[in-house]
């Protein structure tokens, strides 16, 4: 069914990765490419008009670069999911990204199926990274204190939440988890991010993984 199709916009300076993402996309049945865009500001202006649950968004281009377009995004509070597909490995590229708001950061290597599978992780409300990129924001959390002491003032229901975020569980899975509402979830979401002084889900999760919270 249309309605069931994840959308997806590509936003690559090149014309080549965007055809060839397309073209491998387009064969996909729950997945639509609804747009592209060449650099980030027209990302952000495609996204708003577009309203695609998913972007791939690279980090280097010309002009308005990812990590700028994903904060224009978030000051929007445009609800699109994005993905990094990259080629810069980097920490100082990479950490930035997910402090902007990225969901989930991949390589352009990566391989086509693995690529459709993230699509759908991160529309489901998952936390993607690769095992190097997790090691990269680790290790910033480290050198920054990361929250660390405010573990205490979670409650033992958000400890259990925040278990389940670091399971890459979304508020839909983590209320059927814990027979809960979502609307109880996101409560719990917010609390969270709060005491821990957090931005988002992803420094959640890896809270949680450096404190030894995963299940």
């Amino acid at each position: 069914m249309a309605d069931k199709h994840i959308r997806v916009l590509l936003v690559d300076d090149h014309q080549v990765v965007r055809r060839g993402l397309r073209t491998f996309l387009e064969v996909q049945d729950d997945i639509e490419v609804v747009g592209e865009a060449s650099d980030g500001a027209e990302g952000v202006a495609r996204a708003e008009e577009l309203q695609p649950d998913v972007v791939l968004m690279d980090v280097k281009m010309p002009g308005t670069d990812g990590i700028e377009a994903l904060k224009r995004l978030r000051e929007l509070a445009n609800p699109a999911r994005v993905l990094i597909v990259t080629s810069f490995t980097e920490q100082r590229t990479v950490v930035p990204a997910l402090r902007a708001g990225a969901c989930g950061y991949v390589y352009k290597d990566i391989d086509p199926d693995a690529l459709a599978g993230a699509i759908r992780s991160v529309h489901a409300g998952h936390v993607l990274l690769q095992p190097e990129v997790a090691g990269a924001l680790l290790a910033q959390e480290d050198s920054h204190g990361g929250g660390t002491g405010r573990g205490s003032t979670l409650t033992e229901r958000e400890r259990e939440v925040l278990g389940l975020i670091a399971d890459g569980r979304s508020n839909r899975e983590i209320a059927r988890a814990l027979v809960l509402s979502e609307k109880t979830v996101k409560t719990h979401v917010s609390n969270i991010l709060m005491k821990l002084d957090l931005a988002d889900r992803t420094q959640a999760a890896l809270w949680a993984v450096r404190h030894g919270l995963t299940h």
